[in-house]
């Protein structure tokens, strides 16, 4: 792969990272339990859509093919999406969406902190915005795991099951291949194995505060970098591209 190529694949792991986990963030709106979840689940969803955007952007210019952004998010297929598969996850219930945001927010701060020193100046004006968003959402999360977790005898029993089914997933976000060693090692990218140490600590001290435990299976499941996906990816950008591949030349 040429340096270009390199880099267009990186900027679409995170773009669809983001715009994958803006739809399902979406799908909260008018079914928050409560009118203010409902509002701050759609804001963070209009969070990442941004940040997706800036990606899908960037991505669009260094391919140097001509296709925007939408051409990007909604004219791909499954096997071309590279999103991280925690973010595909249906939102279930409440805490299935905590506890899925919370693994991806605690990564996404340390993530962006780090890409913010990159020495491609449009990354790193990306990560300066989206720092300042992670903060906000990681707050949020984590709030939410320690009432959630340290609350209800019910609260607490769905809080944990939902930290057992996530927990397989966050292996993902770690992954180092080639696309990434290259350009952490060109101090463009980051080096997300370093980042590992740092999340971990912030997981336990939550999960201690909610009085919730890590699970003990350490088997993690992998693949969204070669575009092997859960079976819930088809079935959501079906319903998220439908609109754009009807009516592919509408202008909005």
């Amino acid at each position: 792969m040429t340096a270009q190529e390199i880099l267009f694949q990186y900027c679409l792991r995170m773009g669809d990272t983001h715009n994958v986990l803006a739809h399902r963030m979406g799908e909260w709106c008018t079914n928050g339990h409560i009118l203010e979840e409902d509002i701050a689940m759609t804001n963070i969803a209009l969070d990442h859509i941004g940040t997706s955007r800036a990606w899908l952007i960037y991505g669009g210019d260094v391919e140097g093919k001509g296709r925007t952004e939408d051409d990007l998010a909604f004219h791909r297929d499954e096997r071309s999406y590279f999103n991280m598969l925690i973010t595909e996850l249906p939102n279930g219930n409440f805490a299935d969406t905590i506890a899925r945001n919370f693994m991806f927010d605690a990564f996404a701060l340390l993530y962006y902190s780090e890409l913010a020193n990159s020495s491609d100046e449009t990354l790193a004006g990306i990560a300066q915005k989206a720092i300042k968003e992670a903060k906000y959402h990681l707050k949020h999360s984590s709030n939410w795991m320690v009432r959630l977790g340290d609350g209800t005898e019910e609260s607490h029993q769905k809080m944990q099951i939902a930290i057992n089914e996530v927990w397989r997933f966050t292996g993902n976000m770690f992954e180092m291949d080639d696309i990434d060693q290259n350009l952490a090692d060109a101090g463009i990218g980051v080096d997300c194995e370093k980042l590992k140490d740092a999340w971990m600590s912030t997981i336990v001290n939550t999960l201690k505060d909610a009085t919730l435990t890590i699970p003990e299976n350490n088997y993690m499941l992998t693949g969204s970098k070669k575009g092997v996906h859960t079976e819930a990816l088809g079935h959501m950008l079906a319903e998220m591209q439908s609109l754009a591949r009807a009516y592919p030349d509408a202008k909005w």
